[in-house]
């Protein structure tokens, strides 16, 4: 047997170990494109499912006076029976039915963010848009309101607001909103700012494009994606603010079935009767990560784009 035969004797079909080399690494990278298209399906259909969490929990907000099996403001039963014993989730101090209060109030605090937010995009969006595509004195006027907004402690100015227009559910969204636009002026603001200095802004300037055009059809639809996406990942923290003026006092009164509220008003019962306060409390948590989930699954969908 000669040397040659030797040679490729090991190897499939008789072929050079040049050739069986080459061969093997495009196998690899085969193999590697796979894994790594996977990961991205995989990770994609965690971003899909995450929205549609956010979806879902919307509907089951909009249809909870549908699917609430009592009145959240009367009673059912006697005080104070546990979870499985006076109805699923049992009942309050009062004999009402912790279930249906707990739907009403994540019906309040879910519907309420999502109000919050798209009042505080539309007045920041007017404020940003107008100040990053005019520019100049306007600029400056706008952005420096916004700076004495952004320099005062936001959670002061909400109690503030609320204590001088009185305890309701009301002046507790009113007195987020001016805390929030602030945030989405800003964000507009910048990221029309360096959607402008961009070649194809440019060109629409030279074809005679006026300011209506270009902030309309140009900067505003290039700002959007992140300002929604920072928008999403506000949700949760919306809900938290509500629920914390809610617990001081500040929103709507008493039997209004409010998450924040019915924590505190719970607080004497903790030791005897736990879920009185604690079931509120993990109604506010879990809402707060599925809209965390959310914002997540929506920036992922987002940046795949």
């Amino acid at each position: 047997m000669t040397l040659v035969q030797l040679s490729g004797a090991g190897e499939p079909g008789g072929g050079s170990s040049g050739a069986s080399w080459s061969d093997r690494s495009r196998r690899r990278g085969d193999i590697l494109g796979r894994v790594r298209s996977t990961s991205r399906q995989g990770a994609s259909r965690l971003d899909i499912a995450a929205v549609s969490l956010l979806v879902i929990v919307t509907v089951v907000a909009v249809l909870v006076p549908w699917l609430a099996p009592h009145d959240p403001k009367l009673p059912i039963g006697t005080a104070f029976q546990a979870p499985g014993h006076g109805g699923l989730l049992g009942t309050d101090e009062v004999g009402r039915d912790v279930l249906t209060r707990l739907l009403f109030g994540l019906r309040a605090s879910w519907l309420a963010a999502i109000v919050v937010i798209a009042a505080g995009l539309i007045i920041g969006g007017i404020v940003g848009v107008v100040a990053g595509a005019t520019g100049g004195i306007v600029d400056s006027v706008l952005m420096r309101i916004t700076d004495g907004f952004l320099s005062l402690p936001a959670a002061i100015l909400a109690i503030a607001l609320v204590a001088a227009l009185g305890p309701s559910f009301a002046h507790v969204l009113e007195a987020i909103v001016v805390v929030w636009w602030p945030y989405y002026a800003r964000l507009f603001r910048t990221e029309i700012r360096a959607l402008a200095a961009r070649p194809h802004l440019e060109a629409a300037r030279l074809a005679g494009a006026s300011r209506w055009r270009l902030a309309t059809r140009h900067l505003l639809p290039g700002a959007m994606s992140t300002v929604l996406v920072a928008a999403s990942l506000d949700v949760g923290a919306v809900i938290l603010t509500l629920a914390s003026l809610s617990y001081l006092g500040l929103g709507a009164p008493a039997p209004a079935p409010e998450l924040g509220a019915m924590s505190s008003q719970g607080l004497t019962y903790l030791l005897a009767y736990w879920w009185i306060p604690i079931l509120p409390a993990l109604t506010v948590f879990a809402l707060c990560v599925v809209a965390n989930l959310a914002g997540d699954g929506v920036r992922d969908l987002f940046e795949s784009r």
